[in-house]
């Protein structure tokens, strides 16, 4: 009767592991699904800011079409990839879409009326803010994909993961060295 009460015991204590570990990846999963919301709402805000800027500098800087138009195309990639969901392919994206930008705001370093003109010290302002949550959203993103990844492939919780078929999540990464570099702009 005693080694009955010890099976019992010993299986009620691996269903409550099951579950505990289970209801731990699905909160993990939860909470990478949040931080990847965080990231959509910031790269929301900085599409809706950017055919502002692109249209203050415009005013200025009429002659550097191309520019405009790569900030315009890289901001239609961006949110083509966004519809998308793939975080690899965002991120390629929204890099290249960082680049621009960049270009774009070494060009109006050019043009002093425009660096003076309180609409466009606004806009770069709140883009500048918006580029530092898009970053804080990112580190935050992928923070919760490490945690959510190790777990789902550290034993014994793994064996719950594979059980339930939860999947590897990627990372919101730069994917070569060139994209950390600073653009170079030449006149």
């Amino acid at each position: 009767m005693n080694a009955l009460y010890i099976v019992l015991g010993i299986i009620g204590l691996i269903i409550l592991w099951v579950i505990i570990a289970y209801n731990s990846l699905i909160r993990l999963r939860f909470r990478v699904k949040e931080a990847w919301s965080d990231i959509d709402v910031q790269l929301k805000r900085r599409y809706d800011l950017i055919p502002n800027v692109v249209e203050t500098v415009k005013g200025y800087a009429s002659h550097e079409k191309q520019a405009f138009e790569n900030v315009t195309e890289a901001r239609a990639k961006a949110l083509g990839a966004e519809a998308k969901g793939n975080p690899k392919e965002m991120a390629q994206a929204e890099n290249a879409l960082s680049g621009t930008l960049k270009t774009l705001f070494a060009i109006a370093e050019n043009y002093p009326d425009l660096k003076a003109n309180v609409n466009f010290l606004d806009l770069q302002r709140e883009l500048s803010d918006t580029e530092n949550k898009i970053q804080a959203s990112r580190r935050f993103y992928n923070s919760n994909v490490m945690e959510f990844n190790t777990r789902i492939h550290l034993f014994p919780t793994s064996i719950i993961a594979g059980a339930f078929k939860f999947e590897k999540t990627d990372f919101f990464e730069l994917q070569d060295g060139k994209e950390k570099e600073p653009i170079p702009v030449k006149f």
